[in-house]
């Protein structure tokens, strides 16, 4: 655990890579359950904008439900198991108490959330359906490339707004964190939850 205030650049991404893989894991569990159906309902409660969903149908309130808290039991359980970790990942964590850790780690998951409502809005409004990607190679591939950062770029603003995170640590989560959001995105596809796997 970092005693200077700002933890190792790699093992603060490993760890933050980690921490919210545990939480994605809780997150696909579930959405795969029936009680998640009762959040079924778009955050947009199906308001349009230009005759545009705001964020569509596939944005729903089961999402909101679950990452935060399960975010933040990953985070507290992460800092609870600190001395039993290997110490190079203890180095890339901060010297907070575990309640601390669950409020970085609750930030964190809705901030995950809340990133890729603006990446929605955008497609609602050029007319992509939700859960499609868009006509022309372009502009598929840009959106390929946000929908892959924009929970990333999230978490990583959420906890610089609160804890010190090396610049380091930025291209590290940059560059793995999107592979890994990537993975969870083709198994909610094998598992029929999302409507593509890209």
């Amino acid at each position: 655990m970092s005693t200077t205030g700002t933890p190792q650049p790699l093992s603060c991404a490993i760890f933050v890579i980690v921490a919210m893989s545990l939480a994605g894991f809780a997150h696909v569990l579930w959405l795969r359950s029936k009680p998640s159906a009762r959040f079924h309902a778009p955050v947009d409660f199906n308001l349009t904008l230009g005759g545009q969903p705001v964020f569509g149908v596939n944005k729903m309130w089961r999402g909101f439900v679950v990452m935060p808290p399960a975010a933040a039991l990953s985070f507290w359980t992460l800092r609870l198991l600190h001395d039993s970790l290997p110490a190079w990942i203890g180095a890339g964590m901060w010297d907070l108490s575990a309640e601390r850790y669950a409020f970085l780690g609750f930030t964190s998951g809705l901030a995950f959330m809340v990133a890729e409502l603006p990446n929605s809005f955008l497609k609602r409004q050029l007319g992509v359906a939700p859960g499609m990607a868009p006509r022309g190679r372009g502009l598929a591939a840009v959106f390929f490339i946000v929908d892959r950062v924009d929970s990333v770029l999230g978490v990583l603003l959420a906890l610089t707004l609160m804890v010190p995170v090396p610049v380091q640590t930025w291209v590290w989560v940059l560059l793995l964190g999107p592979g890994v959001h990537w993975l969870f995105s083709a198994w909610l596809y094998r598992l029929k939850v999302k409507a593509r796997s890209l």
